[in-house]
């Protein structure tokens, strides 16, 4: 879990960067829906990057296979839908498109296994 504590503080820095660098570098450069949909990637970013990191602290307390499961699939998410709207905002490529609700699936997927994770925990 260390390893997993270190990610999510990582992704968490990169997002501020990333927002940052939206809001400064590309405010001028991109279109508003372009730079809307690179703010979105930030935005879920951050929440599931905060999200890791809560899942890291809860695994040390309870260490429940769920909770390193649901991990990997938020950590998938973050991959696959932050970083496409990225891609799809930066290049404006198309084909990014269907790569984002992949992604949205493995934050589901995490958030479902933390509430299983939860419920096997409640006594």
């Amino acid at each position: 879990m260390k390893i997993l504590l270190s990610l999510a503080a990582c992704s968490a820095m990169i997002s501020v960067v990333l927002g940052a660098f939206a809001a400064h570098g590309l405010k001028s450069k991109l279109s508003e829906t372009l730079l809307n949909t690179f703010q979105t990637g930030v935005q879920y970013q951050m929440y599931h990057s905060l999200a890791l990191i809560l899942l890291a602290i809860l695994y040390r307390q309870v260490p429940q296979s769920l909770l390193f499961y649901s991990a990997g699939f938020m950590f998938a998410g973050i991959i696959l839908f932050s970083g496409s709207l990225y891609m799809l905002a930066l290049t404006q490529l198309k084909w990014f498109g269907p790569i984002t609700p992949i992604g949205g699936v493995c934050f589901i997927v995490g958030w479902a296994l933390l509430i299983a994770a939860a419920l096997k925990g409640a006594n």
